[in-house]
């Protein structure tokens, strides 16, 4: 249930040096994680909450004296932008929290701004990593430039509540929490608007939690039972466990995770949720991974399958594959494109969810689901292929997997990214393979946030 966009992890505490000390910084441009740059005594700050054109006083976070460059949080806008609107939510907004005495919660780090705005930035940021590591002299023809707004229908241009995953850490006191930006500490709260209805309506946060150390939970967008997963401390009770469990709505599964082994338990209801998307249900166990924008199953697919007609790369008796698989929601739909006379070789690498894929594609004859790693297996299995899709991780495919890729001789690659940079620099790979950007679009399925969400059909250059 977990996604490859999570923002709630631990990260490394505060480095010892000038932390804590506050300066008044002009701020530069956007730069690719989440914040802008300004420099201080000729050093580079990478500053978060802040819109570029502004002047602020910050917070040093992250300021040590032989650091390459320091972090900082926005604590007072002493000259805004026009760009900049209050906060939705309170426990995020670095000014306001700052001044409680602690940093504000991360997974929002774009909430002080227009959404147009953030579209703007997210847009420079895809701009600036196709120049600097896919190799571009300028924003390549392919791509219009811009990143789409996706959800305004559900949300009525809000950004919110469009969140079907969410991941939250537990205080030391037992009360539901999230972990601020790159810090141990955990901050308290009551509510999360990014979040479904479904979510917020478990209220998750009036529960005694102690014993627990992190809580996932899913709530399909189709409305579907919801699913909370709770990775307890060492040495919790299972008596303790189920008392957990009977505070949870009745309407909600409730199962127990082991973050290392990926083993889930049954407290109540099942262990897996019901999706539906294009056309189609599926079963996603546990943590495995699914799309956690409510509208970006049925976007990403359009946009994929879209570029893949047009250049008569899927139809029917073509053969496919669709590389880090999850739980086949690709899969799927190509499966239905190529018919019985086709084939799709489906690639998973997590047991677990290539588990989900097998139960979810069984009566698609043409579909062949291989647990493995995308290289070893391509390799293993080399076919004729059409097109490759691949929807790899955040850290992208890599070198290795892409040199295995151009081997393959596909006739096209369709790329599901949703870090500018990973994709940029995999990018940066194929063109040196002889490969070329043919098509690129850009989605805001994160809103509030810095991420995007990118699709590109790569062909070899003429």
């Amino acid at each position: 249930m977990t996604t490859r966009t999570s923002t709630n992890a631990p990260q490394a505490p505060e480095t010892a040096g000038h932390a804590g000390e506050e300066a008044v910084l002009d701020v530069g441009p956007v730069a690719h994680g989440g914040h802008c740059v300004a420099r201080h005594g000729g050093r580079v700050v990478f500053v978060r909450h802040a819109v570029p054109g502004e002047k602020v006083r910050v917070r040093l976070t992250d300021a040590g004296d032989d650091a390459k460059f320091w972090r900082a949080d926005v604590i007072e806008v002493l000259e805004a932008s026009p760009d900049r609107v209050e906060h939705f939510w309170r426990p995020a907004d670095s000014p306001r929290a700052w001044s409680h005495g602690h940093p504000p919660v991360g997974g929002a780090e774009f909430g002080h701004m227009t959404l147009a705005k953030q579209r703007s930035l997210k847009a420079d940021v895809l701009a600036e990593q196709l120049t600097r590591l896919a190799g571009f002299e300028q924003v390549p023809p392919a791509w219009t430039g811009g990143v789409e707004a996706v959800g305004e229908n559900h949300d009525g241009g809000s950004g919110l509540g469009w969140r079907t995953r969410a991941s939250f850490s537990v205080t030391p006191g037992g009360r539901l929490g999230m972990h601020a930006h790159r810090s141990n500490h955990i901050i308290p709260i009551r509510e999360m608007p990014l979040a479904s209805d479904a979510i917020n309506a478990l209220r998750l946060w009036d529960l005694d939690l102690q014993g627990i150390e992190r809580v996932e939970v899913a709530a399909p967008a189709n409305g579907s039972r919801p699913l909370v997963l709770l990775a307890p401390a060492p040495g919790t009770r299972d008596k303790r466990l189920r008392a957990i469990a009977a505070g949870v709505p009745e309407d909600a599964s409730v199962a127990v995770f082991d973050p290392l082994t990926g083993s889930v338990t049954q407290l109540r209801g099942r262990t897996w949720v019901q999706e539906s998307a294009v056309g189609h249900d599926y079963r996603v166990t546990g943590e495995g991974f699914w799309q956690i924008h409510r509208d970006a199953p049925g976007t990403l697919v359009g946009a994929v399958t879209e570029f893949l007609r047009e250049g008569d790369f899927l139809h029917a008796g073509a053969v496919v594959a669709d590389l880090y698989a999850g739980a086949g929601l690709f899969t799927a739909v190509l499966a239905d494109a190529v018919g019985e006379t086709g084939s799709v070789l489906s690639v998973e690498g997590a047991p677990g969810t290539s588990r989900d894929a097998r139960k979810n594609l069984h009566s698609a004859p043409q579909v062949e689901v291989v647990q493995g790693r995308v290289e070893r297996v391509l390799r293993q299995k080399p076919r004729n292929f059409d097109a490759l899709l691949l929807d790899p991780p955040r850290a992208g495919a890599g070198k290795a997997v892409v040199g295995q890729l151009v081997a393959s001789q596909p006739r096209a690659i369709a790329y599901v990214s949703c870090d500018p940079a990973s994709f940029a620099r995999d990018l940066g790979y194929f063109r040196r393979s002889g490969w070329d950007l043919a098509g690129l679009r850009a989605f805001d399925l994160y809103p509030h946030t810095h991420h995007l969400e990118t699709v590109a059909l790569l062909a070899p250059a003429p």
